[in-house]
């Protein structure tokens, strides 16, 4: 049957479509075409499947046991016409005739994207494609009963491609850029590097085939067409002359030929420095005028160096390479300034030198390679020197003078001189500082600068006097300077030597002759040149002594000795040796000293154990009867004791007592300190205070109590006076015994 009109036109647009492809690509050429009908062994039907836009002199494919043959389908993207474009058309053995077949399709996009036509197996693109998004679609084709949608033979896959067209513009992802290079490079140095994408297929056309051009920056740069590597292009780009520079590069695909897309991006290059500039000073010389006071270290001038360059490049170091003979001054660099400073390094003196011719040269620190350096300017700096009143000068910055402590009063120990170094040459005056002298110990003459002695002088008590002149010019009273005197006491032998101790010996009762008692040693206030020597010797009454001697040392010190074991405490406790020390000064100074020596009882190895005479003397001379009176006491003690048990038996009768005797009256004093609440304890305080009893009638038991205490009182008197006197002793025993007598036989 003829096909309708509307499906020719269809058929005759898709064929020019696939002519205009073939002839761009000719390479790529996989349409299907129909070849002669098939039967499989079983009797099946065979299919053929015919793709729209058939080529002449295309190749036949054949498929065995199925009536399907396949290749892909291509289909434009971006493709937008008014109707439904026909991506290709499937067709098999098995419709012939009027048999009821329908085409199925299913897979990527089936329904949604392609249809199928089910009668004529015509497959069109319902949607615009974008290979971008989806570059193929794979699908599955199917001949089934138009009735019964029973499978006829099984499903086939076929891919649908979507063909790319020139769609994308390159596109810098990275960009703007931003890239350096040193200032000087030689033509053909690479700066930088820049990449565009393009999101067409690379392997279909020249659809992603990019060029680079520079659009602007040149006649500087330049850019590799395709690496897209920039290059300088011009000799001699100076930083300080323009140091950034914007280059436009762009990128065109369809390798550059007209009708592609293109994209740009900036790249801002920065020049960086080299050391390519010398410093120059600003000026060829420089002129400062200097006071002659000005401090050392002080600045007296300011030279600079301009570097054009940067940074490090641009940093110089200053010296003095002529005029500096004598080394008066020194130039730095400022660090944060790039000035050199003058500085002085001696003093200045108008009247010696009124002028300075300095060659001052700036060097930079840094220097490239190859570039010629390191480069330097010179500059001449004149130094004109400002007169000033200066203060006097002494001769010597300190004096050191030296005096005899027993010089007289107005002696002249020394003098200080100073001048005023102006050429007017005032005349100076003198004062000592009593901030110094506060004693006024000395004078000085205003006139001369004589240093006298005002008060007499103790080495001994202070051996260095250091005071401060003042030299003030009479002219102008503001100028003053200052001087160190340093005044030495010089000794002289006015001190006679003494013990170096209050020395106290100890000789032991039961020593030997020749035994060393003590050493002495003597000190001398005195500070001889010589050192110290000293003689000893007894007292010319004392030379013929029974009883020590003396021995001379190698250490400039004496033992004394004993002569005789016959030394007792009972015959004498103490001995007195008066020894003359004698030292060796110009006159000979001595001084008698008197050395004690104490008698003391000793162990048998020498160890002193008393030497105290009374303690000593106090049990010999205890009496008999003061022995007989202390056992008697005890003997009484304890028949009290037996006649209280038994009288304890008794029926107990009140007895009256009347005495006129006042127990109270028998107080012993002594001089130890009672036992606190021990003592108030021990004793009836109230029984002894009122000891006739109430209304004078008193219990014997109480009686016997009375006497008890006092029996414990007076032992303790006796014992406190055991040892100090024999007649307390004798008294404290004799008025205890009538005590506790009288009570007995009272109660």
């Amino acid at each position: 049957m003829p096909k309708p009109c509307e499906e020719m036109l269809v058929d005759l647009w898709m064929s020019l479509l696939l002519l205009l492809w073939i002839t761009c690509v000719p390479c790529v050429s996989t349409t299907p075409v129909l070849g002669p009908s098939e039967r499989t062994q079983t009797g099946g039907s065979a299919a053929a499947a015919v793709a729209s836009g058939l080529g002449e002199g295309q190749r036949l494919l054949s498929r065995a046991k199925r009536g399907w043959v396949w290749n892909q389908m291509f289909v434009l993207e971006e493709f937008s016409g008014p109707d439904p474009i026909l991506v290709g058309r499937l067709h098999t053995d098995l419709d012939v005739g009027g048999r009821n077949i329908k085409y199925v399709l299913a897979g990527e996009g089936a329904g949604t994207i392609f249809a199928i036509n089910e009668l004529t197996g015509d497959i069109h693109a319902m949607k615009r494609l974008d290979r971008e998004e989806k570059a193929e679609y794979t699908l599955t084709a199917q001949v089934v009963n138009a009735d019964t949608d029973e499978p006829l033979e099984p499903p086939s896959e076929f891919i649908i491609k979507v063909q790319d067209i020139n769609d994308n513009p390159p596109q810098f992802i990275e960009g703007p850029y931003r890239a350096s290079v040193p200032e000087m490079s030689a033509v053909g140095t690479p700066v930088t590097r820049v990449t565009a994408t393009d999101a067409d297929d690379p392997v279909y056309g020249n659809s992603a085939k990019l060029i680079y051009s520079i659009l602007e920056g040149q006649p500087y740069f330049s850019v590799d067409p395709n690496s897209a590597t920039i290059k300088i292009a011009l000799h001699g780009m100076d930083r300080e002359m323009r140091e950034e520079y914007l280059v436009v590069i762009q990128a065109k695909d369809m390798g550059g030929h007209s009708g592609g897309l293109s994209g740009t991006t900036t790249v801002t290059v920065t020049l960086t420095d080299i050391n390519d500039n010398p410093p120059k000073f600003s000026k060829s010389l420089y002129e400062f005028t200097i006071p002659e006071d000005l401090p050392i270290g002080k600045m007296g001038g300011k030279v600079k160096a301009n570097d054009r360059d940067i940074g490090d490049n641009a940093k110089s170091t200053y010296n003095i390479i002529e005029g500096d003979d004598q080394g008066m001054f020194e130039i730095i660099t400022d660090s944060q300034t790039q000035e050199g400073i003058l500085r002085l390094k001696k003093p200045l003196d108008y009247e010696t030198r009124r002028a300075y011719t300095l060659k001052v040269e700036a060097t930079n620190v840094r220097s490239e390679p190859g570039s010629g350096g390191p480069f330097r300017d010179t500059a001449t700096v004149k130094i004109v020197v400002d007169d000033s009143d200066e203060p006097p000068i002494f001769s010597k910055p300190v004096y050191s003078l030296e005096v005899n402590e027993n010089a007289p009063i107005n002696t002249v120990i020394g003098m200080v001189a100073a001048r005023d170094p102006d050429s007017t040459g005032s005349q100076v005056r003198y004062f000592i500082d009593r901030h110094t002298d506060m004693e006024r110990q000395f004078n000085i003459n205003a006139d001369d600068g004589k240093i006298t002695l005002a008060k007499p002088l103790d080495r001994e008590t202070d051996m260095w006097h250091n005071i401060t002149v003042t030299a003030m010019e009479v002219r102008n009273h503001s100028q003053i300077s200052r001087a160190i005197v340093a005044i030495r006491v010089m000794d002289i032998n006015d001190n006679a030597p003494e013990f170096a101790n209050e020395y106290e010996a100890f000789l032991c009762e039961n020593g030997k002759p020749g035994q060393v008692i003590q050493t002495v040693s003597a000190v001398d206030k005195d500070d001889p040149v010589q050192g110290h020597s000293f003689n000893y010797r007894l007292v010319p009454e004392m030379l013929n002594n029974p009883n020590f001697t003396i021995k001379k040392n190698p250490d400039n010190s004496i033992s004394v000795v004993a002569k005789h074991d016959a030394f007792r405490r009972q015959k004498q406790e103490m001995y007195f040796l008066p020894i003359i020390v004698t030292d060796n000064g110009n006159p000979p100074m001595s001084s008698t000293n008197t050395l004690t020596i104490r008698v003391c009882g000793c162990s048998s190895d020498g160890t002193v154990l008393s030497c105290n005479v009374e303690a000593y003397v106090l049990p010999i001379g205890l009496s008999m009867g003061a022995l007989i009176a202390i056992l008697a006491c005890i003997i009484l003690l304890l028949v009290i004791v037996v006649l209280f048990v038994t009288l304890r038996r008794h029926k107990n009768e009140p007895l009256i007592i009347k005495d006129d005797e006042d127990v109270r009256e028998n107080i012993i004093r002594y001089d130890d300190e009672g036992g606190g609440e021990e003592d108030t304890e021990a004793f009836d305080i109230a029984t002894l205070q009122n000891p006739d009893g109430i209304n004078g009638y008193l219990p014997c038991g109480s009686q016997m109590l009375l006497a008890y205490q006092r029996l414990k009182l007076n032992t303790i008197v006796i014992y406190c006076f055991l040892t100090r006197d024999v007649l307390i002793l004798h008294y404290c025993s004799l008025s205890f015994c009538i005590s506790v007598l009288k009570s007995f036989f009272l109660c």
